[in-house]
């Protein structure tokens, strides 16, 4: 199945995922400028007033770019939504989302139909993240369009499903859009996410290394100096179990060889106390293919050298 036309606009295959305090409307005007959907969570505006102000900010740069640029305009937007009876901005940022007609909204921790319903009724699209074809299924059973399949390996509250199977399960009965997360840090690992079934990679943790993400210069610098061996699966920090730097732990004090299992009951998505994602940073496994800090239009532009690159190779082997 084709990607509804909203998606027409890409100049690659993929959606920079939103990353939470990290993203923020100069990352993402940057990414869809570059031609990849940009996207950020509605809880990294605070005071919640301020969302107001950035998604103005977002589509009026956008407006502006696509008058300037007819030939090429920006990639849509995306607003990431915890839908998890913990998060008590809801039902205001589902409003502001509404007052902007936000094109598309990532859906997490819950799928529910009437979110869905209501960003239909604005006529954008929901994606729904999940890490397994059982709440795959759910998702698409309460109206969500499509699904982001968060494989082993992905930063943040992560999977642990091998993105093969993960994508292979789902392809056996459902053909709408799909984006696959997990290690994917350069074009060849784009096109390999195509290879399998899905239609869009979902990249994360290379934009933390860029100029416009809003992390400490020791989180950007430690995502360029890491690679796979230096991530941490774990609960103890929001009591759903993700992937984080293991350096990052050792200065918060804890040793990452023992940390404790969380209470899942007790899940804390606002960043408060050592914390997710303040001070224990989250981080995928493909980090390996991260070597310096960049601008994000400028890594969007290497990812989409080495995607051509990859194709050229397929193409003559």
């Amino acid at each position: 199945m084709a990607l509804p036309p909203l998606f027409n606009t890409l100049r690659l295959p993929v959606i920079g995922s939103p990353l939470f305090i990290i993203s923020n409307p100069k990352l993402v005007i940057a990414q869809c400028k570059a031609g990849i959907v940009g996207s950020m969570p509605a809880l990294n505006a605070r005071p919640a007033e301020l969302l107001d102000e950035w998604l103005a900010e977002i589509t009026e740069a956008l407006a502006a770019h696509d008058r300037a640029h007819p030939e090429s305009p920006a990639a849509p937007f995306a607003i990431n939504q915890i839908v998890h009876k913990s998060n008590d901005r809801l039902d205001h940022d589902m409003a502001l989302c509404a007052k902007y007609k936000v094109p598309i909204v990532i859906t997490s921790l819950g799928a529910r139909e009437d979110v869905n319903a209501a960003v239909h009724g604005w006529g954008g699209i929901v994606l729904h993240d999940i890490i397994n074809n059982k709440f795959a299924r759910k998702a698409i059973e309460k109206g969500a369009d499509g699904l982001i399949a968060v494989a082993a390996g992905a930063g943040g509250h992560a999977g642990v499903k091998s993105p093969f199977a993960l994508i292979q399960e789902i392809r056996e009965w459902f053909d709408g859009p799909l984006a696959l997360s997990g290690s994917i840090a350069s074009g060849d690992a784009v096109l390999a996410a195509r290879a399998m079934g899905a239609d869009l990679a979902y990249i994360g943790s290379a934009f933390i290394a860029t100029d416009e993400a809003r992390a400490s210069d020791d989180y950007k610098r430690m995502i360029v100096e890491s690679n796979s061996d230096d991530i941490v699966y774990s609960n103890l920090f929001t009591g759903v179990h993700g992937n984080y730097l293991k350096g990052s732990i050792v200065k918060a004090g804890l040793d990452p060889e023992n940390l404790p299992e969380s209470d899942p009951s007790k899940m804390n998505f606002g960043g408060n106390g050592a914390k997710a994602w303040k001070d224990v940073w989250g981080s995928g496994q493909g980090i390996g293919a991260i070597r310096e800090v960049l601008p994000a239009g400028e890594l969007v532009a290497r990812l989409g050298r080495e995607y051509e690159a990859a194709r050229q190779r397929l193409a003559v082997a």
